[in-house]
């Protein structure tokens, strides 16, 4: 990255895939485990209410994901901007 303007679009990818974590990791485990676990009640899985699974099991699971994802995202732009090792 030799120049100002091609750190400033990296820096703005970078944020834009921290953000979009960020917004997901919520809506999953402040959303729909606690906001919305009332109207999740009706659905099941494993013997349990759907709100209750994601606070207990589902956001752990979105998590794992979410870090794997985030990583091959950065890679794909560290590789982008020539900053990849």
């Amino acid at each position: 990255m030799a120049d100002n303007k091609s750190a400033s679009a990296y820096w703005a990818a970078n944020v834009r895939i921290i953000t979009i974590s960020l917004v997901v990791w919520f809506v999953c485990s402040f959303g729909l485990g606690i906001i919305l676990r009332p109207l999740l009640k009706g659905i099941h899985i494993g013997g349990a209410d759907l709100g209750f699974w994601f606070a207990q099991n589902g956001s752990i699971y979105v998590f794992l994901v979410l870090i794997f994802v985030y990583a091959a995202k950065m890679n794909k732009l560290d590789r982008e901007y020539g900053v990849d090792e």
